[in-house]
């Protein structure tokens, strides 16, 4: 895979949605997902986000980790993932997504590998290539990238040996 996309509310998120005292929207992310999105990059796959919705928060957040593709209010996303194709030069089979919700099943059934969390709706999971042991918003994309990256043949300590052979990397570790 060259690309990995996530949906975020179910996926990135547990989809829980909590409204600030200004009335913004606040959404809780886990570390353990910043890391893969390094992790990904470290070992030449570009991420990013794909969502039906937009929020400052999901923006700022995809901004900190980096991640490559950022589309927000993208309520046809396979008509968005034609766009990150063509964009990006990347054929769908080579893209991965992970989706939970009835609105991410056209995109993964195009993508190359589809990614479900464990509490995805069951039509969702189904269709899914693979299905996480991780609930959304737990640490599906770190469980993908580490997937990913051991398809590849790479085992856990060579996936994450630049971090652990050098200590000054540990402080560009952005979760």
């Amino acid at each position: 895979m060259e690309l990995v996309l996530f949906d975020v509310d179910g996926v990135l998120t547990d989809g829980t949605l909590l409204i600030g005292p200004e009335g913004e929207a606040l959404k809780p992310f886990n570390v353990r997902d910043g890391v893969a999105v390094g992790l990904l990059r470290q070992h030449g796959i570009k991420s990013g986000v794909l969502s039906a919705k937009s929020s400052q928060p999901l923006l700022t957040r995809a901004t900190q980790l980096g991640m490559d593709v950022v589309k927000l209010g993208f309520s046809r996303k396979l008509e968005a993932i034609a766009q990150i194709s063509a964009e990006w030069q990347i054929p769908p089979a080579r893209i991965a997504f992970a989706g939970d919700d009835i609105i991410d099943i056209p995109v993964m059934r195009r993508v190359g590998v589809a990614y479900a969390p464990a509490d995805a709706h069951p039509l969702v999971r189904k269709v899914a290539t693979y299905v996480t042991a991780s609930r959304g918003g737990r640490g599906v994309a770190r469980e993908i990238a580490e997937d990913l990256l051991a398809a590849r043949g790479l085992t856990l300590a060579e996936m994450y040996a630049h971090l652990l052979e050098d200590d000054d990397a540990l402080g560009d570790l952005v979760q």
